[in-house]
């Protein structure tokens, strides 16, 4: 039987974050020709509800139960469909956004994340710090701002480190959107990778902005 794109994905993420070590950049921009062949068909959403599509998939997490495809267009809230989860990368999801949904400006301490406009139009603002953070200065800091601007379908993975790439972001939709993460490794309080929201402050003097703790979530 041959393999779905999302059972291909996992398949490369687990040869990818399976390593005590790091991956290296090569593996990651290998890894991301995986997230380039995924649609959003692929993950269970119609974006336009069109005629002659499928109305249910497959889940590859459950292949032996079809599942009803979510419309991109009915979506009013902000929705998480979780596709994969393992010890060795955190997750494998896509968020569905309304239009003008918002997620607050957060970081990925210690992370790199892969994500993919799977259709839409969304705005992007992303920062990293101008110097290394640690638990303890990690309440308010200077951050240098990385992206400003709108980026819509299609268009290929992006990847943030865990110093560069823009490591906070935020995200508002201007039109119905999709957009699918690959995370590793996981957020951990336990392991100083808890993730927090915060507020921003602009500086007209500098190129940058000050970005303060607001609160955490798991």
């Amino acid at each position: 039987m041959e393999r779905s794109k999302i059972q291909c994905l996992y398949d490369a993420c687990t040869r990818v974050f399976s390593d005590r070590e790091p991956p290296t950049f090569q593996k990651i921009q290998w890894l991301r020709n995986f997230l380039d062949r995924i649609e959003a068909i692929d993950v269970g959403i119609d974006e336009f509800n069109s005629e002659g599509s499928p109305r249910s998939w497959i889940d590859p997490s459950s292949p032996n139960a079809r599942k009803e495809l979510i419309c991109g267009l009915t979506v009013t809230e902000i929705t998480y469909i979780h596709i994969y989860q393992s010890d060795d990368f955190s997750q494998i999801g896509v968020f569905c956004f309304p239009a003008g949904g918002k997620l607050p400006l957060h970081d990925h301490p210690g992370m790199t994340v892969l994500s993919k406009v799977l259709y839409g139009s969304v705005h992007v603002k992303s920062y990293d710090w101008v110097k290394a953070r640690t638990a303890s200065s990690r309440m308010v800091g200077l951050a240098s701002t990385v992206t400003d601007g709108v980026i819509k379908a299609p268009r290929e993975a992006s990847v943030l480190f865990p110093k560069s790439g823009g490591n906070i972001h935020s995200f508002t939709a201007l039109t119905p959107c999709a957009i699918l993460d690959v995370l590793s490794p996981p957020y951990s309080d336990e392991f100083g990778r808890p993730s927090t929201y915060f507020s921003e402050i602009p500086i007209p003097s500098l190129p940058g902005t000050f970005t303060h703790e607001i609160g955490r979530f798991r």
